[in-house]
């Protein structure tokens, strides 16, 4: 099982190897790896260069690290989007093959905030506040946090709704035609982490988003809240 040597680094022959290897079914989804004592030994390198090795697929997430209980195989993710595609978390759930579903928390109204203010570029305006959990074949996988004003969203958003595009598109007349977003890593929440079943050591992957319509006015700012063991996000770069 040992690697064959070329002219690349050898962690980077360890990364390619362990890599194949998960993708054969060598170690599956979940499974625990060798001990580093016992894995450095079949592959044939020094624990420091498997230890450099194990720390970029972790930073892939590729792998996962408990500490004082051993690495294990993160399972590939479900749901894979290009951030530069701006998809309802319905479509994305659907496009894996899967039934979307929605938990309803609440729907209040709430008066606007600075941060409101500066978003929506209006004062004086009621909010209504959303908080649901998207679930894919009825496993939770995305906590959702949407703020609208009560001008646009004219009657409250109830547990019969599902997708807030089509409530305001189907019922508003408002067409969402892009965003502005911004996507930050998380740790464990205290509150939302427990609700999506995360594992202690589960990142979340935080997604916030305002909407523009047709006209270019904001009508929209969410904040999603994803498993990242379940999400992955790419771009598309081109050279300019």
């Amino acid at each position: 099982m040992t690697i064959k040597t070329d002219n690349r680094h050898l962690y980077l022959q360890v990364i390619d190897r362990l890599k194949k290897d998960i993708d054969a079914g060598v170690y599956k989804e979940k499974e625990k790896l060798p001990s580093e004592f016992d894995l450095s030994k079949q592959l044939g390198v020094s624990r420091a260069t498997l230890r450099e090795a194990l720390r970029i697929l972790e930073e892939e997430s590729v792998i996962i690290r408990r500490h004082g209980v051993g690495t294990f195989v993160n399972a590939k993710p479900l749901f894979t989007s290009g951030i530069e595609q701006l998809n309802s978390v319905s479509n994305m759930i659907k496009q894996a093959g899967m039934e979307p579903g929605t938990i309803f928390l609440s729907s209040t109204t709430q008066e606007a905030t600075e941060d409101d203010v500066k978003r929506f570029q209006s004062e004086d305006e009621n909010f209504t506040l959303v908080e649901r959990v998207r679930t894919a074949n009825g496993e939770p996988v995305v906590y959702c946090v949407d703020k609208i004003p009560e001008r646009v969203l004219t009657r409250n958003f109830t547990h019969e709704d599902n997708s807030i595009f089509s409530v305001l598109e189907n019922r508003e007349n408002r067409r969402i035609t892009h965003a502005v977003a911004k996507i930050e890593p998380m740790g464990y929440h205290e509150k939302i982490s427990p609700i999506l079943n995360c594992e202690p050591e589960t990142a979340l992957l935080v997604l916030k988003q305002m909407h523009f319509d047709e006209n270019d006015e904001p009508i929209l700012y969410s904040v999603n809240y994803f498993r990242s063991d379940k999400f992955s996000f790419q771009v598309l770069r081109k050279r300019v």
